[in-house]
């Protein structure tokens, strides 16, 4: 399966007690929604796990794989990325996006200008970020993802129209805007 078919939904962090059980980091809206999602597989897809979720801690998810009875087991797979096919996925509702969807998109000014492109979905506690490799550059942006800097997403055009935040000059001032 292509990675474009599969979406990242957690990852084995460590073992958790002596049965076997392990703590998993999610990225799903609600933590322990990770088990409602069927089979999971990992990165290359040689392996997949049933997850049965046990409960839910600050750290992360405690759950049970099958296949896994004991702590040697559990230590075995921690570091694993765990991936469900994207066709398990239901729809993103109107305004929302999986971060999947995000990357790759072509980021475009509001005048059409190309500015380069989608190449990550950051957050860091305060709201997502896209990160967009700048065309003709090695340097990237970090853009807000927001009404107020991006636009527009339109994934049958694969685009996002994105207004850039005003740089900072040397001295980390914003300057002055000129009405």
């Amino acid at each position: 399966m292509a990675d474009s078919e599969r979406i990242l939904l957690g990852r084995i962090v460590a073992a958790h007690g002596i049965r076997g059980d392990v703590l998993v980091r999610t990225y799903t809206g609600a933590a322990d929604a990770i088990g409602s999602y069927g089979p999971l597989s990992d990165a290359d897809g040689r392996r997949t796990f049933k997850l049965r979720v046990l409960r839910v801690t600050t750290k992360g998810v405690v759950a049970r794989l099958d296949g896994i009875s004991d702590r040697n087991g559990a230590e075995a797979i921690t570091g694993t990325d765990l991936y469900v096919a994207r066709a398990q996925l239901p729809a993103a509702e109107e305004g929302s996006f999986y971060h999947a969807d995000l990357i790759g998109l072509a980021a475009v000014a509001p005048d059409g200008t190309d500015i380069g492109r989608v190449v990550s979905v950051h957050n860091f506690g305060a709201g997502d970020l896209l990160e967009i490799a700048l065309g003709g550059s090695r340097r990237t942006e970090l853009v807000p993802f927001t009404a107020q800097f991006v636009l527009e997403v339109d994934l049958a055009r694969r685009i996002a129209v994105v207004e850039l935040p005003i740089p900072a000059d040397d001295e980390g001032e914003t300057p002055p805007t000129t009405d």
